[in-house]
């Protein structure tokens, strides 16, 4: 075998490689999860109108704040006990 036949078959392994990495679905990013901690809570979640709501849960204390997410920027939406917000 020449250099030259190795080489090609090098590459043709490589590119077989590469192309079947290509066919595995990526694992798509999801923003809906929950983080827990003593205290607080935090929970995002996507918006009927559309874009990110993030929910920081005070535990000691039963106030939600609701934070909006769109177009890269973060607006406070309101602040109330948590009995009142899933009503």
């Amino acid at each position: 075998m020449t250099p030259k036949t190795y080489f090609i078959g090098v590459l043709a392994v490589m590119a077989t490689i590469l192309a079947a990495a290509n066919l595995i679905p990526e694992k798509q990013a999801e923003a809906a999860f929950s983080i827990k901690d003593n205290r607080y809570q935090l929970i995002s979640a996507k918006s009927a109108r559309g874009g990110e709501i993030l929910y920081v849960i005070d535990n000691l204390t039963g106030q939600a704040a609701v934070m909006g997410w769109d177009n890269n920027t973060i607006v406070p939406l309101t602040v109330q006990p948590i009995t009142e917000l899933f009503r």
